[in-house]
């Protein structure tokens, strides 16, 4: 009874979320970098290009890449037996398209690996992590070319050949069913909001090829390594019992699922192809793609998960808010975070249920966390029991998957277990972390790090294998 053995508890992040040094030792610039700070009012702006005056959050972060030796150092003092981090692809191929990597760039991730391999953490990497390289966006146009499925497997060789000693767990790409909504972050395509989706589900296409490829492409280098699928997933409830909104809840479920049966059945699902028929959107296929994909599917699912939404056929109903989640209204049942979030954790064991039931591959939950404001109190310190109980609540659901349920989950990686830049609106005010970073929405700070409560709270968990909570 209970979690693993080897349960892999511990933190994720995103580089661009991060790392900062935007063009240091040889870096290009991304699709993150071109993208301005925001807030809960004001939306970010999408410039295409680094435009004076305006403010890129990207560019410093918490600056990670001089300080990652501090910050791995406070994650081993949690207890961390994992650390989810992604890698640049424009720090390895500044523009995405050479043929010789950037040897600074590799260097710096191994450095990074052997950082957190020296504690015993285990680095779950993600490969593309909401930034292309800028060059591939504005000159390929992104992944609805074909040519990036080339210009991937090359990185993907490239890390794999360097680091396959190093890293074992792989995800090919961060919540890949993001490409529909927000293009220019998951895809580097068109703009922050999709359009009328033929653009985007070509660009997903490429996506599942060149998963696939270098699904086969790991297993040829080292049959050890474990790569998985990445997906934004939520439980979707009909407001009532009227059949109406339970088919509407049920066609929104279907909406996460076709993501996952592509990358985990290996092919099409039947509603997608009639949904593709009635909008009149045709996917460009090359001959062999089918058996690719048939070929190329995952070891295991990770996904993230941080509210559940509602549906409902009521006209001019409360919208439950959010920035990054869209649609849903408000559920009477739920508390919401500060920035709108329905916060469900029976949700969390709702969904490992359905996705275990639904593919019967281990799960990982790679994201889950509460954004919040946190104070600083006058002693220094920062008591985030707010941040405690919504963890707190959402493993024990995760717990009871795993003993009543019988569910296979390998690992829980808390999002953003440092803080660091919030993609949905660019702020540093909206916090994830266990570890406090000076720095303001403003760019103000010393960078300092700072344990808050929830430091101690998570070490026990971790250190009791999440029989303290």
């Amino acid at each position: 009874m209970g979690f693993p053995e080897h349960f892999l508890w511990g933190g994720a992040t995103a580089a661009n979320q991060i790392e900062g040094a935007y063009l240091t030792d040889g870096k290009g610039l991304s699709t993150a970098d071109v993208v301005t700070s925001g807030s809960r009012s004001v939306p970010r702006e999408l410039t295409y290009t680094v435009q004076e005056g305006k403010q890129y959050p990207s560019h410093e972060a918490i600056d990670f890449y001089h300080r990652y030796k501090e910050d791995i150092a406070l994650f081993a003092e949690m207890g961390f037996k994992c650390f989810r981090l992604s890698i640049n692809w424009a720090r390895i191929y500044p523009r995405g398209d050479e043929e010789i990597p950037n040897e600074a760039g590799l260097a710096f991730y191994e450095h990074v690996f052997d950082e957190c391999l020296k504690y015993g953490i285990e680095p779950v990497v993600t490969i593309s992590h909401y930034e292309t390289p800028l060059h591939l966006a504005l000159e390929y146009g992104g992944w609805s070319n074909r040519k990036l499925i080339e210009f991937y497997e090359r990185y993907c060789a490239t890390l794999f050949k360097r680091y396959h000693n190093k890293v074992k767990y792989w995800m090919t790409f961060n919540e890949i069913n993001v490409i529909c909504f927000h293009p220019w972050y998951a895809g580097g395509i068109g703009d922050l909001r999709a359009k009328d989706g033929q653009e985007e589900y070509q660009a997903a296409h490429h996506q599942f090829i060149a998963s696939a490829k270098v699904v086969q492409l790991a297993r040829s280098i080292n049959p050890q390594m474990q790569i998985g699928m990445m997906i934004a997933y939520s439980p979707v409830y009909a407001e009532t019992c009227n059949p109406v909104e339970v088919q509407m809840a049920a066609e929104a479920m279907q909406r996460r699922h076709f993501y996952l049966d592509v990358q985990c059945r290996g092919q099409y699902p039947s509603f997608k192809l009639k949904e593709f028929e009635r909008k009149g959107i045709s996917i460009r296929m090359e001959p062999g793609d089918e058996q690719i994909l048939k070929d190329g599917t995952v070891d295991f699912i990770g996904f993230s998960y941080y509210a559940s939404t509602v549906v409902t056929t009521r006209q001019n109903a409360e919208a439950s808010g959010g920035n990054m989640i869209r649609g849903g209204v408000k559920n009477p049942y739920l508390k919401a975070s500060e920035w709108g979030w329905q916060m469900d954790p029976v949700g969390l064991r709702l969904i490992l249920n359905s996705l275990y039931d639904r593919y019967q591959l281990p799960l990982f939950v790679v994201e889950n966390g509460l954004g919040a404001t946190d104070t600083i109190e006058a002693d220094g310190s920062i008591q985030d029991d707010y941040r405690i109980e919504y963890i707190k609540e959402h493993i024990g659901e995760m717990k009871k998957a795993i003993e009543i349920d019988g569910v296979e989950v390998i690992g829980y990686t808390s999002w953003g277990c440092i803080d660091l830049v919030s993609v949905g609106t660019g702020e540093m005010e909206k916090r994830y972390g266990f570890i406090h970073v000076d720095k303001d929405n403003n760019g103000n700070g010393t960078l300092t790090r700072t344990r808050k409560k929830s430091f101690e709270w998570y070490k026990q968990v971790i250190s009791s294998n999440g029989e303290v909570l």
